[in-house]
């Protein structure tokens, strides 16, 4: 391992190999190679409750807080989580193909223009009271974080669907 960033409360050093995937020591001496971060709670809860997960599944090791870690290895965490999760946050829609679906969907996002085809309402789901999941016909996500923080327009179009 090289860069290793361990801290005296972590049962666990967490380091990049030549390769750049994570490798885990836990304290009892095991070693983990290519542990992949997975959230429990993506949506509701991003930053409590992440494992490390082998290749075959296991799970290597338990983060309950992402603040509790040392900068250093709280940043090897999420850069992995960011190339692992793909979640455009949709910032407007401006406009759709049609009112009944399927329709095509063109919006901007935190990352971009984007268009999808949504393949039914039911594609839309509520995860709180005003933060909406939007799945795509190939299953991407887009997140609308706080629907009423969208633009009178996109609003109108979203009403339509709900």
């Amino acid at each position: 391992m090289n860069d290793t960033t361990s801290h005296a409360a972590l049962p666990f050093a967490l380091a990049r190999n030549a390769f750049g995937r994570l490798e885990l020591v836990r304290a009892d001496g095991a070693h983990f190679n290519e542990v992949v971060p997975v959230r429990a709670f993506p949506i509701q809860a991003p930053d409590e409750g992440i494992a490390l997960v082998c290749p075959d599944g296991r799970e290597a090791a338990w983060i309950e807080r992402l603040d509790a870690l040392p900068p250093a290895q709280r940043q090897l965490v999420e850069e992995a989580l960011a190339v692992r999760e793909f979640m455009p946050r949709i910032r407007k829609i401006a406009r759709v193909t049609s009112y009944a679906t399927p329709s095509t969907w063109h919006v901007l996002t935190d990352r971009g223009a984007a268009a999808f085809v949504l393949r039914g309402e039911e594609d839309i789901r509520r995860i709180g009271p005003q933060m909406l999941l939007i799945s795509d016909s190939h299953g991407i996500q887009f997140l609308v974080p706080d629907m009423l923080a969208l633009d009178r327009a996109s609003l109108k179009i979203l009403d339509r669907f709900l």
